[in-house]
């Protein structure tokens, strides 16, 4: 797409996201705008050129631009596309464009963009502070900022049951941010008067193998109806206790198979067992290599690292590994020495 062509574009979305900000119209122009992001560097100078723009819907779709760009063309263009962003926070002041901002930032998966993250959830627009909540977890590094720590614990008691729930899936799941703050936060949310939220707090709780989330999830599995969260939550405590109720539901959906493998104390010795002699298998046919078998306290199953003397470097998801090589160690290993040799 030529310079013309990419500016029409662009002029036709802002037309549309007019009508979206002035009457409420469906169609914002995203799909313009995706298409106008294909055009990459040309793309991002064409937003970074309407920055200034003193229509604030212009501005606003300029951001929008930059987001979609990040989104389609990654690490080339993230870096100059948070730059401009954030220049443009500095000064902004219409909370249209401070939505469209705060929704690019995240496309650029920038932790440098944090600070103007923080700023922007300050506003009193529950629009704006909503854009906060999503884009805030893309832009964390692991482990986490204690700055986007603060800001997602801050964002949990929102006002704004979109903007709770957003925060608390941001803090519990998405992030690996744990302590006492953190914990503290996800369990407030547990007793949340918005369902969605209460299944967001159970879950985030759950996977730091808090035990306060034990008698929730007990509660929550003998319901009537069981969100999918429950079933998560229930896989990352793996207490036996939870057995007879899980038994109870479909054992071929996916979550609640899960479920029932991290709880079922046997089968877990049996996965730990084959992790064991898929570690030994390698170690017989490569004692040089550096092997490590272990677990994250926000993960389940195990994890394989495998490093050596020249260099070689391998990471696996042990289950995973197992059940492409149909659960056979001896094949599991070879797969493992091929990959490493490559």
């Amino acid at each position: 797409m030529g310079a013309r062509g990419l500016a029409d574009v662009f002029d036709r979305a802002v037309q549309r996201l007019r009508r979206t900000v002035e009457n409420g119209d469906s169609d914002d122009g995203s799909e313009l705008l995706r298409q106008a992001a294909d055009g990459g560097a040309s793309a991002v100078r064409l937003a970074v050129g309407h920055l200034a723009d003193p229509d604030r819907v212009v501005r606003a779709a300029a951001c929008d631009l930059l987001g979609f760009a990040s989104d389609v063309h990654g690490d080339d263009l993230r870096a100059d596309a948070a730059a401009a962003l954030i220049s443009l926070a500095a000064t902004e002041t219409d909370h249209e464009v401070h939505c469209s901002i705060a929704r690019a930032l995240g496309a650029t998966c920038d932790p440098r963009t944090l600070p103007t993250l923080v700023t922007l959830a300050r506003s009193p627009d529950s629009d704006v502070r909503f854009q906060v909540a999503v884009a805030v977890p893309a832009v964390l590094d692991d482990p986490p900022a204690e700055a986007g720590e603060a800001v997602l614990i801050d964002l949990c008691s929102d006002p704004d049951a979109r903007v709770r729930e957003w925060a608390t899936f941001g803090l519990g799941w998405v992030s690996t941010a744990d302590g006492n703050a953190v914990r503290q936060a996800l369990w407030d949310r547990t007793r949340d008067v918005d369902p969605e939220v209460r299944a967001e707090g159970a879950r985030g709780l759950a996977r730091r193998r808090d035990a306060r989330a034990l008698p929730l999830v007990r509660e929550l599995l003998a319901q009537d109806e069981v969100h999918n969260f429950t079933f998560e939550a229930a896989a990352y405590l793996g207490d036996p206790s939870l057995l007879p109720l899980l038994e109870g539901f479909d054992s071929d959906a996916d979550r609640v198979a899960e479920a029932l493998l991290e709880c079922d104390p046997v089968r877990r010795s049996q996965r730990d067992e084959s992790a064991w002699r898929l570690f030994d298998a390698i170690h017989r046919r490569r004692p040089d290599l550096r092997l490590t078998i272990f677990g994250e306290r926000c993960d389940l199953g195990l994890h394989l690292d495998v490093t050596g003397g020249s260099g070689v470097t391998g990471h696996w998801f042990a289950d995973a590994l197992l059940s492409r090589a149909g659960n056979d160690p001896d094949r599991a290993a070879e797969l493992v020495i091929t990959a490493v040799q490559r």
